[in-house]
């Protein structure tokens, strides 16, 4: 479906206006399915994101500053969700022995556990939007997509 019938305008829309338009439609479609599918585990998608960035670290733990370097939503409180997964007995969070100012975060067995469950599921989901196009297109559609956010500041 088009996004003016979606949005139902009456107004013609330049070409620039429709990409970020469908962009933002796009992302909220995404969000919307992704937030159902972790609903029931009550993990925020920032808390997912998280998770994965403490697994990616194969045990070796990292600092707030590096999750807050790699989080996809670059204006989420690292501290709060940290603090959120540390209740569930997602995550552990110690001082750094060299430098007392550092906090080091490590995934638990119960946070890997959560994940190594979820990971059939998140895989499903993108391969759900993902089916409609071929292997090229989702190629081209993400040097599209990486060219697109990429500006030049004059």
């Amino acid at each position: 479906m088009k996004i003016e019938e979606i949005i139902k305008s009456n107004v013609a829309l330049d070409d620039s206006k429709k990409v970020i338009l469908n962009l933002i439609y796009t992302q909220n479609v995404i969000g919307d399915n992704f937030n159902e599918l972790l609903k029931p585990y009550d993990v925020s998608p920032e808390q997912y994101n998280v998770l994965r960035i403490l697994r990616g670290q194969k045990g070796a733990a990292v600092n707030m500053c590096e999750i807050q370097e790699r989080m996809l939503a670059k204006n989420s409180n690292t501290t709060r969700l940290i603090d959120k997964l540390l209740l569930k007995n997602y995550v552990t969070r110690e001082v750094c022995p060299e430098n007392r100012r550092k906090m080091e975060i490590l995934i638990t067995p119960q946070g890997l556990a959560l994940l190594e469950e979820l990971d059939p599921k998140v895989n499903e989901h993108e391969q759900t939007f993902a089916a409609n196009l071929n292997t090229e297109e989702l190629q081209y559609l993400n040097q599209l997509l990486e060219k697109y956010r990429t500006f030049n500041n004059k």
